[in-house]
This record gives structure tokens, sequence and C-alpha cells, in this order.
């Protein structure tokens, strides 16, 4: 028996092949397809505990479970227009009725009303752990001040909402002249999201780590068994070159714990695609929405002409050794931070972290990302060519084939 369904806003009956439709056309109507089907043909299908979710972007909203009452302002030091705005975005979010974090020292030269500094607490971000205090956090610099913020939080991050005030500004996409309509939407949970796939990295000495069987399982600044294993959390890139040394950085790569290949050259990126448009770029690899689930490998000037950038699925754990036979150690930066040399027996390992950075959209994931191709990076800008003038083509060519055939029977004529 064939259930019926009813319409209804016209209250009658739906034929089977119209609802089939339907449903087709409500599960195609994301970009990437919301619910693939498991369904392998007509007698395969994946396994019953096996699950294929694909994130669709534009599901990705902001919501308030509660209202925010806590604010994280960061700006960038040593700017006279920023300090401006800074003193503008406490004023305003005190407005709101926000209490507000600031990094220490950053007011104490600032003109605020009784009412403002009652609402302001200053931390210190090496001594001082935010993770359960703040429910939102603004912005003002460029990437490497939001860069900065998502390091003060190794695990859960706050949304943000990042306002451009640095050189580049390619994850900062708002204004500071719509600063107060911007707070509002946020605030109100009026906005998308874009899911920045951050990297998790965990080092340590020669055997150290291997009582985890994956590092998926050990969480941000946990020692488990050794006070020396060291965690961080990544948003664009990890950079493992070969430092001071002269020689050839000679580092081995394995991929869920399976070698893969040696490398030597100048180093290695591991990146997310929020870093392929960065350093992995210049590198020559291929530039990925952020929303994209991948690793991307991506060696610098390696000394061989078929090693090639490749992309991983998110979620593999990438080692990365010293090989025995180097002749230096290996140095690897975490977002051009925390230097750290690798030495012979040391590992590094990486995956992909389960707390991603929520970056506030201005118009939307796909409309953010390629205007700041266009205006960062002047992506594919040329002039275009000239377009032809028909009639006059048109007769160029009459008079161009009707010369060509003249010249032909003159040969034929001297042969």
């Amino acid at each position: 028996m064939i259930a019926e369904a009813v319409d209804g806003d016209n209250n009658h009956t739906i034929s089977p092949g119209l609802q089939r439709k339907r449903r087709f056309l409500r599960k195609s109507k994301s970009l990437y397809g919301v619910n693939p089907s498991t369904q392998l043909g007509p007698k395969a299908a994946l396994c019953q505990d096996a699950t294929l979710t694909i994130q669709d972007p534009s599901s990705q909203k902001l919501k308030w479970c509660k209202a925010p009452i806590n604010a994280l302002v960061i700006r960038k030091p040593g700017d006279r227009e920023v300090d401006k705005v800074y003193k503008e975005v406490i004023e305003l979010l005190v407005s709101k009725n926000l209490r507000l974090y600031v990094e220490e020292k950053t007011v104490d030269d600032m003109e605020l009303s009784a009412q403002c500094v009652s609402m302001l607490t200053q931390y210190n971000g090496e001594r001082d752990n935010l993770s359960d205090k703040v429910d939102f956090i603004v912005t003002l610099g460029g990437d490497g001040t939001l860069i900065h913020a998502s390091s003060l939080f190794q695990n859960s991050v706050p949304p943000i909402l990042a306002f451009n005030m640095g050189s580049l500004g390619f994850l900062t996409p708002f204004d500071v002249d719509g600063m107060g309509s911007a707070v509002d939407k946020a605030l109100a949970g009026e906005m998308s999201l874009t899911l920045r796939t951050r990297l998790k990295c965990v080092i340590g000495q020669k055997n150290e780590s291997d009582c985890v069987p994956h590092i998926k399982d050990l969480e941000n600044g946990q020692t488990h068994k050794s006070s020396r294993l060291a965690s961080y959390s990544v948003v664009n890139e990890v950079v493992i070159d070969r430092g001071p040394s002269p020689y050839l950085c000679h580092i081995e790569l394995y991929v869920d714990r399976r070698h893969i290949t040696s490398v030597q050259g100048d180093g290695l990126i591991i990146s997310t695609p929020t870093g392929s448009t960065a350093y992995a770029a210049a590198a020559g690899a291929s530039m990925m929405h952020p929303s994209v689930p991948a690793i991307l490998v991506v060696p610098v000037c390696a000394h061989s002409l078929s090693f090639r950038p490749i992309v991983l699925p998110a979620g593999v754990e990438i080692t990365i050794m010293v090989s025995p036979d180097a002749r230096n150690t290996a140095w690897a930066a975490f977002d051009g931070r925390c230097r750290t040399e690798l030495k012979h027996g040391d590992s590094l390992r990486i995956t992909t972290s389960i707390y991603p950075l929520p970056s506030l959209c201005k118009r939307g994931q796909l409309e953010d990302w390629f205007g700041s191709l266009a205006e960062c990076l002047n992506w594919n800008v040329r002039k275009s060519q000239k377009a032809l003038d028909l009639e006059l083509h048109s007769n160029t060519t009459t008079t161009n084939s009707s010369a060509s055939l003249d010249s032909l029977a003159d040969e034929l004529t001297l042969t």
C-alpha cells in the first residue's frame, strides 16, 4: 500500500512521483548536498554504523543559547587609529550591557567614564585562562590579531567579529564604519558563520607521545603521562624548516602511522584550508574555501621536481620526524609563533582539531571569500581583451582570403 501525502496549502493529494521530486529538490538545494545517499547501487550500502555527513554552509548560522554577557576586545598594538576605535568599541559594547575583558595596560591612558571602568576586567594572555569566561570576541586589526585571538582559546572558541584595521585583512571582513550595525546583528544572532578548521599539534620527545594512539584523544593543554608533551591549535599552518642550518631539511612524513615519503628541501607546510591563501599559496598550493574539510601538505623548494602539493582528508593524523640520516635538526613554527626545535627522535603529530574558529560573515561564506580573493590578492585581475570590430574583421578576412587565392594561382601558373 502506498501512503498518500496531502498538500497542506491546497488540500489535494500529491502523487508519489511528485513526492520523490520534492524530496530530491529539498536534498539538492545546497551547493554540497547536505544528506548524501548511503545506498550504493542496487545491492550495496554503507555499514549501518557508518555516517556520511557533509556540512551545508548555508546552515551555519549564529544562534545564542543564552544572551551573551561577557565580551573580549582585542586590538592591534602600536596604532593610533586603532586606539581611537578601541575606545569607541568599548563604549559601544558597555552601552549594550556587556562586561568586557581587555588586555592589561591597554586602557591605562584612556579617558573612560566611571560606568565603562566598572565594566572592564584586565587580563594577561600568558597567565589567565579565558576559556569559560568569554561569550563573544571583537578584534580590531588584521589577520594576525584574529590569529592571536584564536591562540587564547585552545579548546572551544567564542564567535569572533573581526574588524579590518590591519595591512591585508583577508580574514577580517567588517569595516569600522559599520561597527554599530554589525555589533547589533551579531548580538541578535542575525549572521552566518564560517567555521575555520584548526589543526591540533602535539610535540613529543622520543617515545613520549606513543602513549596516545591518536592525538584527537588528547585534550589541548593536557600533559597525559608526560609533562613535556606540548600542544598547539593552529589557524593557518605549521611550518617545518631547516632553521639556521645550511643543509637540506630532511624529515620523514607519516600519515596514520604509515610512512609516506622522505622530504628533502627547504621545508614542509601543513596547512588548513584557511591557510591555503597564506604561505601555502606562495609555495604553490591551490587556494581552498575554508569550509572544505581537508589538510594540505605543501613542500617548500623540494629537492625533487615531482614532489607536488597534495590534499588529504580532514581527520587523518600526520606525523613528522627528523630523518635518522639528516645532517641537522629541524624547526617548527605554529602560525609563525612558538618556534620549536625538533631533534632526532622527536615527533610532531598533527590532525584536525574538533574546535574550529567561528568567524562571523559580513555577507556570506562564498561572498566574503571571493571578495577577499579579489580585494586582497587581486585574484585573476587583468585588462580585458578588446572586442573585435565585426565589420572591419569581416572585410579584412575576405581581403586576406582573396589575396591568398590569387597568390596560389600565380604559383600554379609558374610551375
